[in-house]
């Protein structure tokens, strides 16, 4: 298993006007982030690939496209999370044999699940992978909080290796750290990347890294050696261009700055708006000549 410290892109996913996958803009998305984000691994099968939207065949292909493209490369981590479980396990055994380096599984959501029924959930995931795990808590679009002394009782399972934090619950992410020291947290919010940096994280998995990888880097890698003001002006400048991003739209916008990087980026999966409008086109434009 690859280390899975540092900077992992969440794998964004272009799709064609009919809402099939884009294979060669994905193989090229792949190869930016390799290539000119210098990303130490990719996230695959999350919410920035837009993979709630789709069917358990199109995210198997795109697991396949991506560990054919990325081989061996850099670190790769599989969602295979799922309402329906066993779904989550027949993503995770397909993502284990194509040999991705760790399964990750959002928390399951819509129903209020009792924690008993969500650490039955990771535990199935991972007895039928024989994969180790990473806890997926976005509670803002789960409604699913976890506490510490709940983190411990998943944490008796020795495969799950720690948590994708999406939160802006910073006591809780410090009381994690000192009470789990063992395991490992990743932030999931670029725009707080610093203070969570402070926190002691050990990486990150962002949806702008798509674009602003290297940013992300420095802001990490900066705090890493207490150079805290180096790294608050270039989180500064980071939040300009996520600010710009998510008044227009988070993942047409970032297709459409990708698509001024000459990668063919496709369009969003329905019922997304697909296809970016002349306004948006132009704040995406004017975004790109500032930041990228």
């Amino acid at each position: 298993m690859k280390n899975l410290k540092g900077i992992f892109s969440a794998l964004l996913v272009p799709y064609n006007e009919d809402g099939s996958i884009n294979e060669k803009g994905l193989r090229q998305i792949i190869r930016h982030n390799i290539e000119k984000m210098k990303v130490d691994g990719l996230y695959v099968g999350g919410s920035t690939g837009e993979n709630f939207m789709i069917s358990t065949a199109e995210k198997k292909e795109i697991f396949r496209i991506a560990k054919d493209e990325a081989k061996d490369e850099i670190a790769l981590i599989a969602q295979v999370g799922s309402v329906n479980l066993q779904e989550a396990v027949e993503l995770g055994k397909y993502a284990t044999e194509l040999g991705y380096d760790c399964l990750s599984a959002v928390t399951p959501f819509y129903y209020k699940f009792s924690f008993p029924e969500i650490k039955h959930y990771y535990d199935t995931i991972i007895a039928e992978t024989g994969a180790n795990m990473i806890v997926y808590s976005i509670p803002f679009l789960t409604g699913v909080n976890i506490g510490v002394e709940q983190f411990g009782e998943l944490y008796k399972n020795p495969k799950i290796l720690g948590v994708k934090f999406t939160a802006g619950d910073f006591y809780l992410l410090e009381r994690l750290k000192k009470a789990y020291p063992n395991h490992l947290i990743w932030a999931g919010f670029d725009e707080m990347m610093l203070p969570a940096a402070v926190l002691g994280i050990d990486g990150a998995i962002g949806s702008t890294f798509n674009v602003n990888g290297v940013r992300a880097r420095q802001i990490f890698e900066l705090a890493q050696q207490g150079k805290i003001q180096e790294a608050l002006d270039i989180q500064h400048v980071t939040n300009d261009l996520i600010e710009g991003i998510l008044a227009n739209g988070l993942y047409l916008t970032i297709k459409e700055l990708l698509k001024l990087e000459g990668i063919d980026a496709g369009y969003c999966r329905e019922p997304m708006t697909s296809k970016a409008t002349e306004k948006q086109l132009a704040v995406a434009k004017a975004l790109h000549e500032k930041f990228l």
